[in-house]
Protein backbone atom coordinates (compact mmCIF):
# COMPACT_ATOMS: atom_id res chain seq x y z
CA UNK A 1 0.00 0.00 0.00
CA UNK A 2 1.29 3.68 -0.52
CA UNK A 3 0.77 6.36 1.92
CA UNK A 4 0.72 10.27 0.18
CA UNK A 5 1.91 12.63 1.89
CA UNK A 6 -0.95 14.70 2.46
CA UNK A 7 -2.59 11.91 4.22
CA UNK A 8 0.13 11.07 6.48
CA UNK A 9 0.68 14.44 7.02
CA UNK A 10 -2.81 14.76 8.58
CA UNK A 11 -2.52 11.34 10.52
CA UNK A 12 0.65 13.07 12.33
CA UNK A 13 -1.14 15.91 12.98
CA UNK A 14 -3.87 13.93 14.90
CA UNK A 15 -1.32 12.23 16.62
CA UNK A 16 0.18 14.95 17.69
CA UNK A 17 -2.83 16.57 18.90
CA UNK A 18 -3.38 13.43 20.84
CA UNK A 19 0.13 13.87 22.09
CA UNK A 20 -0.75 17.32 23.74
CA UNK A 21 -3.68 16.34 25.25
CA UNK A 22 -1.52 13.76 26.95
CA UNK A 23 0.84 16.25 27.74
CA UNK A 24 -1.62 18.53 28.89
CA UNK A 25 -3.15 16.38 31.13
CA UNK A 26 -0.14 14.90 32.90
CA UNK A 27 1.69 18.60 33.54
CA UNK A 28 2.62 19.36 37.02
CA UNK A 29 -1.14 21.11 38.51
CA UNK A 30 -0.90 23.62 41.62
CA UNK A 31 -1.93 21.79 45.28
CA UNK A 32 -2.23 18.41 42.75
CA UNK A 33 -5.45 19.47 41.60
CA UNK A 34 -6.45 18.75 37.62
CA UNK A 35 -9.06 21.31 35.86
CA UNK A 36 -7.31 20.37 32.80
CA UNK A 37 -9.39 20.09 29.86
CA UNK A 38 -8.47 19.35 26.10
CA UNK A 39 -10.43 19.50 22.64
CA UNK A 40 -9.36 19.23 19.30
CA UNK A 41 -11.39 20.41 16.23
CA UNK A 42 -11.26 19.68 12.97
CA UNK A 43 -13.30 20.12 9.64
CA UNK A 44 -16.49 22.17 10.27
CA UNK A 45 -15.71 22.95 14.07
CA UNK A 46 -12.46 24.41 12.91
CA UNK A 47 -14.70 26.54 10.62
CA UNK A 48 -16.87 27.51 13.06
CA UNK A 49 -14.08 28.41 15.44
CA UNK A 50 -12.09 30.62 12.38
CA UNK A 51 -15.55 31.76 11.66
CA UNK A 52 -16.60 33.35 15.14
CA UNK A 53 -12.91 35.01 15.08
CA UNK A 54 -13.53 36.37 11.93
CA UNK A 55 -16.87 37.88 13.47
CA UNK A 56 -14.69 39.82 16.13
CA UNK A 57 -12.33 41.33 13.61
CA UNK A 58 -15.56 42.72 11.61
CA UNK A 59 -16.93 44.15 15.47
CA UNK A 60 -13.48 45.68 16.71
CA UNK A 61 -13.14 49.18 16.27
CA UNK A 62 -9.15 49.30 16.52
CA UNK A 63 -7.51 48.36 13.14
CA UNK A 64 -4.92 46.51 15.07
CA UNK A 65 -7.06 44.18 16.75
CA UNK A 66 -8.80 43.99 14.01
CA UNK A 67 -6.04 42.99 11.65
CA UNK A 68 -5.00 40.63 14.56
CA UNK A 69 -7.86 38.47 14.90
CA UNK A 70 -7.96 38.20 11.13
CA UNK A 71 -4.44 37.49 11.12
CA UNK A 72 -4.98 34.59 13.17
CA UNK A 73 -8.06 33.50 11.57
CA UNK A 74 -6.26 32.97 8.69
CA UNK A 75 -3.95 30.61 10.29
CA UNK A 76 -6.64 28.55 11.60
CA UNK A 77 -8.40 28.48 8.44
CA UNK A 78 -5.11 27.08 7.08
CA UNK A 79 -4.27 24.69 10.23
CA UNK A 80 -5.26 21.19 9.86
CA UNK A 81 -6.30 20.99 13.41
CA UNK A 82 -6.33 22.93 16.44
CA UNK A 83 -5.97 22.03 20.01
CA UNK A 84 -8.02 23.70 22.58
CA UNK A 85 -6.54 23.40 26.60
CA UNK A 86 -8.73 24.85 28.93
CA UNK A 87 -8.67 25.37 32.78
CA UNK A 88 -11.96 25.22 35.02
CA UNK A 89 -12.54 28.34 37.05
CA UNK A 90 -12.24 27.00 40.42
CA UNK A 91 -10.59 28.14 44.18
CA UNK A 92 -7.47 26.35 45.51
CA UNK A 93 -8.58 27.28 48.93
CA UNK A 94 -4.59 28.46 49.77
CA UNK A 95 -4.78 30.27 53.25
CA UNK A 96 -3.35 34.02 52.86
CA UNK A 97 -2.23 32.94 49.33
CA UNK A 98 -3.60 36.83 48.01
CA UNK A 99 -1.85 35.57 44.49
CA UNK A 100 -5.21 36.43 42.64
CA UNK A 101 -4.96 40.55 44.46
CA UNK A 102 -7.59 39.85 47.08
CA UNK A 103 -7.12 38.69 50.70
CA UNK A 104 -8.35 35.03 50.33
CA UNK A 105 -10.50 32.50 48.39
CA UNK A 106 -13.61 33.93 49.48
CA UNK A 107 -12.84 37.31 48.63
CA UNK A 108 -11.45 37.08 45.27
CA UNK A 109 -14.91 34.09 44.69
CA UNK A 110 -17.38 36.99 46.05
CA UNK A 111 -15.65 39.75 43.26
CA UNK A 112 -16.58 37.50 40.86
CA UNK A 113 -12.61 37.17 40.20
CA UNK A 114 -10.48 34.30 39.47
CA UNK A 115 -8.16 31.90 41.30
CA UNK A 116 -4.52 32.69 40.15
CA UNK A 117 -3.71 29.04 40.34
CA UNK A 118 -6.03 28.27 37.40
CA UNK A 119 -3.93 30.32 35.23
CA UNK A 120 -0.81 28.68 36.46
CA UNK A 121 -2.20 25.64 35.59
CA UNK A 122 -3.02 26.65 31.97
CA UNK A 123 -0.08 27.87 31.10
CA UNK A 124 1.86 24.75 32.69
CA UNK A 125 -0.44 22.69 30.40
CA UNK A 126 0.28 24.82 27.16
CA UNK A 127 3.44 24.97 27.65
CA UNK A 128 3.88 21.36 28.08
CA UNK A 129 1.33 21.16 25.20
CA UNK A 130 3.40 22.92 22.94
CA UNK A 131 7.04 21.63 23.64
CA UNK A 132 5.19 18.12 22.74
CA UNK A 133 4.09 19.61 19.00
CA UNK A 134 7.92 20.78 18.76
CA UNK A 135 9.32 17.67 19.88
CA UNK A 136 6.77 15.98 16.92
CA UNK A 137 8.06 18.59 14.25
CA UNK A 138 4.41 19.81 14.02
CA UNK A 139 3.90 23.80 13.82
CA UNK A 140 2.16 25.34 16.29
CA UNK A 141 1.30 29.02 18.01
CA UNK A 142 -0.18 29.48 21.31
CA UNK A 143 -3.69 31.68 20.60
CA UNK A 144 -5.43 33.77 22.89
CA UNK A 145 -7.63 35.03 20.29
CA UNK A 146 -8.53 31.38 19.30
CA UNK A 147 -9.41 30.88 23.41
CA UNK A 148 -11.55 33.79 23.41
CA UNK A 149 -13.41 32.77 20.10
CA UNK A 150 -14.03 29.16 21.71
CA UNK A 151 -15.33 30.74 24.79
CA UNK A 152 -18.55 32.07 22.87
CA UNK A 153 -19.19 28.27 20.88
CA UNK A 154 -22.28 26.84 21.97
CA UNK A 155 -20.11 23.68 22.24
CA UNK A 156 -17.82 24.68 25.28
CA UNK A 157 -18.09 25.08 28.57
CA UNK A 158 -18.91 28.45 30.12
CA UNK A 159 -16.48 27.75 33.09
CA UNK A 160 -13.87 27.07 31.13
CA UNK A 161 -10.87 29.61 30.31
CA UNK A 162 -9.55 28.41 26.94
CA UNK A 163 -6.73 29.05 24.99
CA UNK A 164 -6.36 27.79 21.46
CA UNK A 165 -3.26 26.01 19.32
CA UNK A 166 -3.59 25.58 15.98
CA UNK A 167 -1.42 22.66 14.38
CA UNK A 168 0.51 23.06 10.94
CA UNK A 169 2.57 20.73 8.80
CA UNK A 170 4.22 22.32 5.68
CA UNK A 171 6.98 23.32 3.64
CA UNK A 172 6.82 26.55 5.77
CA UNK A 173 5.63 27.45 8.88
CA UNK A 174 2.36 29.21 8.69
CA UNK A 175 2.90 30.73 12.43
CA UNK A 176 5.85 33.14 11.41
CA UNK A 177 6.54 35.90 9.91
CA UNK A 178 2.57 36.78 10.38
CA UNK A 179 3.11 40.26 9.80
CA UNK A 180 0.77 42.11 7.48
CA UNK A 181 2.59 42.71 3.86
CA UNK A 182 2.08 45.85 2.20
Amino acid sequence: MIYQSEQMEKEAILQTAARMCAAARTAPKTRGVDDIYTLVFTEEDKDALEGKMREFAEREGNEAIREWYQRDADNVHAAGAVLLVGAKKAYRGVQKCGFCGFENCGACKAAGANCAYVYVDLGIALSSAAATAGDERVDSRIMFSVGKAAMELAFVSKDIVWQGIPLSVGGKNIFFDRKKKG
